[in-house]
């Protein structure tokens, strides 16, 4: 019996993305179930293509999860932020306070990182086309 990880925030995210995909029909392999919906494109409607079924892309997708994880991840920081211009200015809500920050920096960079290689990947493909 294995035991799940618990891997804090970023289950949410990909929780969340997956649900988007699986929501919008929009998988990006130029197929899609929804009856009367266009098939070209690949589904990347925010990139210049048609879109794989109308609706919202995976790729899109992925940003707004991406987003959400960063607008909760910016709640925690103001929240901490609050308290101590509040009076709570103990040395331990200072250490949250910059170890949340730094959290926040990670899931920028991450962000980034994988919706910039998503887009060399798609620029790839297309001038392959």
């Amino acid at each position: 019996m294995s035991t799940p990880v618990n891997a804090g925030g970023t289950a949410g995210l990909v929780t969340s993305f997956i649900a988007d995909v699986n929501k919008n029909d929009a998988i990006g392999n130029g197929k899609s179930s929804r009856a009367g919906g266009s098939s070209a494109g690949g589904g990347i409607s925010g990139a210049g293509g048609g879109g794989g079924g109308g609706g919202n892309s995976w790729y899109e997708a992925m940003a707004k999860a991406w987003g959400s994880t960063m607008d909760a991840q910016a709640s925690r920081i103001t929240e901490l932020s609050g308290s101590i211009g509040g009076g709570n200015d103990q040395p331990s809500s200072m250490i949250a306070l910059t170890s949340e920050s730094l959290r926040m920096q990670f899931i920028s960079n991450s962000a980034s990182t994988s919706i910039n290689s998503v887009a060399q990947g798609i620029e790839k493909l297309a001038s392959k086309a």
